[in-house]
This record gives structure tokens, C-alpha cells and sequence, in this order.
């Protein structure tokens, strides 16, 4: 689930050197660690007032700051700190940063099933998704808030993500529009830039009669959406059916099962269980479709065979007798074999 990374500034800013406060920080991660050998960090608490956290520090003792992941992940519960630093003079100091892993999924189920109310704000996200949206946001904070002077100093290189998003928003350029300088935008970036007529990037005029659609971008962002969606489902799902087995494997214990059912539960928690629940069948098989409310009704019944195998436990098959394709759950379909037994053992009653 996570990663560490040594400390740094993570704003294009780097700290003043002095007495006079630099700008306030919010880390990304979950914690960081701060060793150092004199006091210099100031924290904001929830009223707005800054205080010292590090008075009386020393090399063996650390300051813990909270990120904005653990504030997600914690629906809000454990806010997040904000810090400034105030003495980076003769001051030498060690940062740790407990970082969230890029395939991780930042998810708050476990704060809500708690019995906390959790705002839509905090749904689960993937943290390579989490963590460009906060670069996103910073980006633009830093770039409007910077003097005119060291706009043109930032040394930024943007993830593909980034790239792809709208920076005020972070939704996907899925509508993205080419103004007559050449610069694209979306979302809620593209309103802003018609309200004022003027190119937020090059100042160049805007007539909104002159703007056509982005169609490449356009594309790309779909794409890249897609994927993002389809990584998330997937580990939606995992995490879904993994609870399903430890429900299970909790009522047997419950019912004062044997210690051999308790191991089939086990078993059942393999990687190897979940795709037998999930792909009971393999290519080429003949198998009957029992179709759900939302099957055709010419399907219903009909033997088909297994053509290809899909995402989460969905088949591609075709009918026997037309040679039409159907895609269908696994749940939808069941081995011919089994259901002509069950019929001929009905029949001999």
C-alpha cells in the first residue's frame, strides 16, 4: 500500500532563508517525519492560529505531520497539517515521507462501515490519480500566486495524467477545444478563459466563435479514462469478493463448523478460488445460456459455445443452432451436461 520518499520542499518554491516565514506546506503522503537539530517549523492548528511544533527538538526526536492522503483515506477524520517553515538558518533537518504506492487505492469504506458520515468527496480513488490532481492544484496555486517575474523559472515536467486533465477541476479534457493561438482547453479552465476573452497561457484574444473542437486530445483523455475507470472497477471487485470469502469463512465459524471447512474456506481465499468462482469455463465448451431479466428472450435456453473469455467473469458465446454471439456472466450460463441430468433425473420421478 505504500512507499517512502526522503524529504524535500514539494512546492516549485524553495523555503526563504531567514526569520521570515516561507510558504505553507501540506504534504501529499500520509505522515512525514521531521528530525532536526533546532526548532524552525511553525503548524496551523484548526482555528487558523500558527504555533512552534518543534520546540525543544533535538536529532532523537521526530515531529509527525499528517498528509492529505491519510485525510482522505480517514474521510476527514485525521485532517491534514499545514506547516511552514520560519528558521532555515544553521538549521539542518531530515524529512521521511510515507507515501501512498501508485497502484494503491485510496478507499474509505472502512471509515463509513464504522458508522462515520463520509462526503462524496472522499470516494475511492487510485493514488497515481489522487496524487495528479493534488500536482494539478498546486500547480496552478503556485503559478498564480508567483510574481511575473519567476513565472518563466518553474521547472515543471507534468504526468500524462496532468496533461490530459483540467487543471481547475481534474476532470478529463474529453471536451477539449483549440483556441485561435493554438492552446487547448476544457472543463472548467475553458469557461474561465471565455469569460475573459483572453488565453490564460499566452494572453492572446479569445472569440468564441473562432474556437473548434480538439479531436486528438479529445481521444487520448477518453482513452486514458477508460483505463483509469477499469483499474479502479477491477480492484473495486477483488476487494468486494475478498469480503464475500471472509463473510463466509466467519459464519461457518459462527455455526461451530469443522476445522476441515474452515480449511476449504481457506483455500477458497487463493487467488486460484477466485478464478474457478469467476471462469468456471473454458474456451470451446458447450454450455446452456439460463440468461438474466435483461437477456434476449431468443437466447434463453439455447446451447451455445464459449467463443472467448472476458473481464470479470463475463463470456463471449455463440447460440448453436442461429450463430449469433451473446456476451454473459458466468452466472447466465450453465454446463450443458449438468442441466441434462438434472432434467433426466426429473423425468424418472
Amino acid at each position: 500500500m505504500v512507499s517512502f520518499s526522503h524529504g524535500h520542499p514539494q512546492s516549485s518554491q524553495a523555503p526563504m532563508v531567514g526569520l521570515r516565514p516561507s510558504m505553507a506546506e501540506v504534504d501529499r503522503g500520509f505522515v512525514t517525519l521531521v528530525a532536526s537539530d533546532h526548532p524552525g517549523i511553525e503548524v496551523c492548528n484548526p482555528n487558523g492560529h500558527w504555533y512552534p511544533a518543534d520546540v525543544g527538538s533535538s536529532p532523537d526526536v521526530l515531529l509527525l505531520l499528517t498528509g492529505r492522503a491519510l485525510s482522505h483515506v480517514t474521510a476527514g477524520l485525521r485532517l491534514n497539517s499545514q506547516y511552514r517553515i520560519i528558521n532555515n538558518e544553521n538549521r539542518a533537518s531530515l524529512m521521511f515521507r510515507l507515501m501512498p504506492r501508485a497502484n494503491a487505492i485510496l478507499d474509505c469504506s472502512p471509515i463509513s462501515a464504522a458508522g462515520h458520515c463520509t462526503p462524496q468527496i472522499h470516494r475511492p480513488i487510485s493514488a497515481s490519480q489522487f496524487m495528479d490532481d493534488l500536482r494539478a492544484e498546486e500547480n496552478v496555486y503556485h503559478h498564480l500566486e508567483a510574481p511575473p517575474e519567476s513565472q518563466g523559472n518553474f521547472v515543471n515536467e507534468p504526468s500524462l495524467r496532468s496533461v490530459l486533465s483540467d487543471p481547475l477541476s481534474g476532470a478529463f479534457l474529453e471536451d477539449a477545444m483549440v483556441l485561435p493561438c493554438g492552446h487547448s482547453f476544457g472543463g472548467l479552465m475553458l469557461k474561465k478563459v471565455l469569460e475573459l476573452a483572453r488565453c490564460s497561457i499566452c494572453n492572446g484574444d479569445v472569440d468564441e466563435a473562432s474556437l473548434f473542437p480538439n479531436l486528438a486530445l479529445r481521444a487520448v483523455a477518453t482513452v486514458v479514462k477508460m483505463e483509469d475507470d477499469r483499474r479502479l472497477f477491477h480492484n473495486a471487485a477483488l476487494r468486494k469478493r475478498r469480503k464475500e470469502v471472509t463473510e463466509h469463512m466467519d459464519a461457518q465459524r459462527r455455526n461451530g463448523s469443522s476445522k476441515d471447512s474452515i480449511e476449504l474456506g481457506l483455500e477458497a481465499e487463493s487467488p486460484r478460488a477466485f478464478k474457478g468462482v469467476q471462469y468456471p469455463f473454458v474456451v470451446g465448451e458447450r454450455v446452456l445460456i439460463m440468461g438474466n431479466k435483461r437477456t434476449p428472450d431468443k437466447f434463453v435456453g439455447k446451447e451455445a459455445v464459449v467463443t472467448s473469455q472476458c473481464l470479470n467473469g463475463w463470456y463471449l458465446v455463440k447460440a448453436v443452432d442461429s450463430g449469433e454471439s451473446i456476451r454473459l456472466q458466468y452466472r447466465s450460463l450453465r454446463k450443458a451436461g449438468e442441466l441434462q441430468v438434472q432434467a433426466l433425473l426429473q423425468s424418472r420421478r
